[in-house]
């Protein structure tokens, strides 16, 4: 039997996560050292408003916070694992997990990228449902400023570009839904070449070691082990597309038997399930999964 951690990113976060993980002794040493690092208390966030705990600045070092609890949690009860992966900001917590990084330096890492995430502006995003690939790929080659953000399944997807560009595709190409998402800017695309560029000079000066499990990149869904490949990805990763599709594929070319999705929200088992139905799901999202 092989398994494969998954993690889930930015639209899983929910109030209440990480709460119960607060009275365990790793988790509040792992929350005053987010404190010290984040200057605000990831437990006031997790138990406070949506909104506030929606806004990207916030979220993204929530979910990686409490999801590295999580982790921290399995190790002790010695889960073995052979392959990680993580939903774009998640790919922080699968690194960690695979002890590419400890906790400190990911959590820098994610800070700063949220805080470049949040100041980015004038960009769209919008969740496209049940298409035709073809038709969706010909109006994405032919409009300009418009890509394929996050490729979560056949029938799921994640457009981002300038709003012109994503209106103009969402009235070009039939779906059975189209969703605008609440971000504040064009995550996943050249738009975010500026922010890339930025986070790309603190990434640069952080060292990473060699993965002890395979990580599959949302940029390259091939399993990696080397520091070098896995900071490259990291560093594509913002302006690239999320290729959650070919992971899931991935899953099944590496004959993995089971997945636990590590973090709140059944989001990506969701995904999986329709995609892989010969692989066991489960998910652990706070201490009564355990």
């Amino acid at each position: 039997m092989k398994t494969a951690w998954v993690f889930p990113g930015q639209g899983s976060q929910a109030i209440g996560m990480g709460v119960d993980l607060a009275a365990t002794p790793m988790g509040k040493d792992r929350l005053i050292e987010a404190e010290t690092i984040l200057g605000w208390s990831v437990l006031d966030k997790c138990r406070g408003e949506e909104t506030e705990l929606a806004n990207t600045l916030y979220t993204q070092p929530c979910l990686y916070t409490v999801e590295s609890m999580l982790i921290d949690l399995l190790k002790d009860k010695g889960q073995k694992i052979d392959l990680v992966a993580g939903h774009s900001l998640g790919e922080y917590s699968a690194l960690y997990a695979a002890e590419a990084f400890d906790f400190v330096t990911g959590l820098n890492l994610v800070k700063r990228r949220a805080q470049l995430m949040s100041e980015a502006a004038g960009g769209k995003m919008a969740a496209l449902m049940k298409f035709d690939r073809s038709q969706l790929e010909a109006a994405i080659a032919a409009i300009p400023d418009v890509v394929l953000a996050n490729d979560n399944s056949d029938q799921q997807v994640v457009i981002s570009g300038t709003p012109e560009a994503v209106d103009r595709l969402c009235s070009q190409v039939k779906v059975k839904r189209a969703l605008p998402l609440k971000v504040s800017g064009a995550f996943h695309s050249p738009l975010m070449a500026e922010a890339a560029t930025q986070f790309q000079q603190l990434l640069e000066e952080v060292n990473f070691t060699d993965a002890k499990i395979p990580v599959l990149s949302n940029v390259d869904p091939t399993p990696q082990t080397s520091a070098t490949i896995l900071k490259e990805r990291l560093i594509q990763q913002m302006t690239g597309s999320v290729r959650w599709r070919e992971i899931m594929l991935a899953l099944s070319q590496q004959e993995i038997t089971q997945v636990l999705e590590v973090g709140p929200g059944k989001v990506l088992a969701g995904l999986i399930k329709r995609a892989c139905p010969e692989i066991e799901i489960n998910n652990v999202a706070s201490l009564n999964d355990f």
